[in-house]
């Protein structure tokens, strides 16, 4: 038993790459708590309101709620709690094709639109903000390392899963 316990050790690049996942979960926890913050006070609404109506705004069309579940990587009830919100707002707007009543689009209104494009604003200037004190080139090397990381990750993920 003693033996076995030896060999399943963690190797120490085992540890660093949990201080490196630790460090990552910390920074990004400070950053969204702010940012939860920010967008209540300035705005009195919420980050999933906020990132809904960012997923609305970048699409060309109108999306089915499915395709917000999966682009926010979050459930179909999280989705109809959101929107339903919004469109008590009139902030968004549902509709239903003649042709399929199971499927619901979603899109911003006029007063959604003008809204999202404030808080997009003041957003961006308020994480430039937030990150002006790292340098240029610090920004961007994160920015890479991110993104391959990001893309090991998926990748990684994927292979597990055809196991």
């Amino acid at each position: 038993m003693a033996l076995a316990r030896v060999l399943d050790r963690p190797k120490p690049e085992s540890k660093r790459r949990l201080r490196l996942w630790l460090r990552l979960y910390a920074a990004t926890s400070v950053v969204e708590r702010e940012m939860r913050r920010f967008l209540r006070r300035r705005f009195a609404t919420t980050l999933p309101r906020f990132d809904l109506m960012a997923a609305l705004a970048r699409a060309s069309d109108a999306l089915t709620m499915g395709e917000l579940s999966r682009r926010l990587m979050v459930s179909g009830g999280n989705i109809t709690s959101i929107v339903g919100g919004l469109e008590r707002n009139g902030l968004v707007c549902r509709r239903q094709p003649a042709s399929d009543r199971r499927t619901t689009y979603v899109a911003l209104t006029e007063r959604g639109r003008a809204a999202f494009a404030e808080m997009a604003f003041a957003h961006e200037r308020w994480i430039n903000e937030l990150l002006a004190d790292v340098p240029d080139d610090d920004v961007d090397a994160l920015t890479e390392l991110l993104a391959e990381l990001k893309h090991r990750s998926e990748t990684s993920a994927e292979a597990g899963r055809g196991q």
